[in-house]
């Protein structure tokens, strides 16, 4: 009887993964060592890392936090003439010219209520896909953050296709490309950027020009700590000022502090976080979606669009 509620349980979680923040292919092999000043990553180092598109073409990062839910930037998705119906998923992949890519649509966009373009605060917001991830060795969730100390990561990453060199249009990869981060203390950060809300944090890397840029928002930053080797999602890449400037950091959202966001908007769209409220809230009726709705197409020409969402971080 145990062994049939198991099986039973697992043909039910289809999609699923019993874990999350792993790496498989990327621990079992060599580890080697642009967004700015960075390097290649290796295959299946980012497996949660995702390229979000319009018509196919690249404009913002996000991340796998469950089946069906990516993880992004809410600027990335807040521009007047975007529609849901053009945007697809990559997923599995480092090279975005790959000949056998996994694309995937989207059927609703939530976009954190008080986000505010004008100071970036509450720079999060919600995709969700029109059919279930399947994990494998180069698909996994990331996992949500359990802490929020800096003083708790030892290890913090962010990854992305966006420009390699400041400024320059023409410096966008099509390789995923990776730079170490340390997280900075936040009054020292609020000294350099006075804007700075308690919902950001400041992530730079000792003396070094490394940095995220045009390309990168709504992209990942990924931490780990001494003890525990599963990476967890602590920021979403969200602004800064120019890229690559020498001990100035790049500013980001604290996933932290959106748990009880996340959680709720994947229950209110009948996609809730775990097999166990997913079997509850089938149960009842599904809730309307509160997803923000984008105005159909209108004259603003797509490639605009995409210099607006991806160029608006700096």
């Amino acid at each position: 009887m145990l062994l049939l509620s198991v099986l039973l349980l697992m043909s039910q979680a289809k999609g699923t993964h019993p874990a999350c923040g792993k790496r498989t292919i990327f621990e079992r092999g060599p580890q080697y060592s642009r967004i700015i000043e960075g390097m290649e990553a290796e295959v299946g180092e980012f497996p949660w890392l995702v390229s979000i598109q319009a018509r196919n073409e690249h404009f913002c990062g996000g991340a796998i936090i469950n089946e069906w839910w990516i993880l992004t930037a809410a600027h990335c998705l807040s521009v007047e003439g975007l529609n849901p119906a053009d945007l697809n998923v990559v997923l599995g992949t480092n090279d975005l010219q790959s000949p056998s890519l996994e694309v995937k649509g989207v059927t609703s966009v939530v976009v954190h209520g008080r986000f505010e373009r004008r100071t970036m605060d509450n720079d999060i917001a919600l995709l969700l896909l029109d059919s279930y991830i399947v994990f494998s060795d180069l698909k996994e969730p990331i996992c949500m953050p359990r802490q929020s100390s800096p003083a708790t990561w030892t290890q913090c990453w962010v990854a992305g296709w966006g420009q390699t060199k400041p400024g320059d249009l023409n410096s966008v990869t099509t390789e995923l490309m990776k730079v170490p981060m340390i997280i900075m203390d936040w009054e020292r950060c609020s000294k350099v950027f006075p804007k700075l809300t308690k919902n950001m944090l400041c992530a730079s890397y000792k003396n070094m020009s490394y940095d995220s840029c045009q390309g990168d928002s709504g992209g990942p930053l990924v931490c780990t700590t001494e003890s525990d080797k599963k990476w967890y999602q602590v920021g979403v890449i969200s602004w800064g000022r120019s890229c690559g400037r020498r001990n100035i950091p790049g500013i980001y959202t604290v996933v932290e502090k959106y748990s009880q966001w996340i959680m709720k908007v994947m229950e209110l769209e009948g996609r809730p976080h775990s097999l166990k409220q997913r079997k509850t809230t089938s149960q009842k009726p599904r809730m309307m979606s509160r997803a923000s709705k984008f105005p159909e197409p209108g004259s603003p020409p797509l490639r605009l669009l995409l210099c607006l969402l991806s160029c608006v971080r700096f």
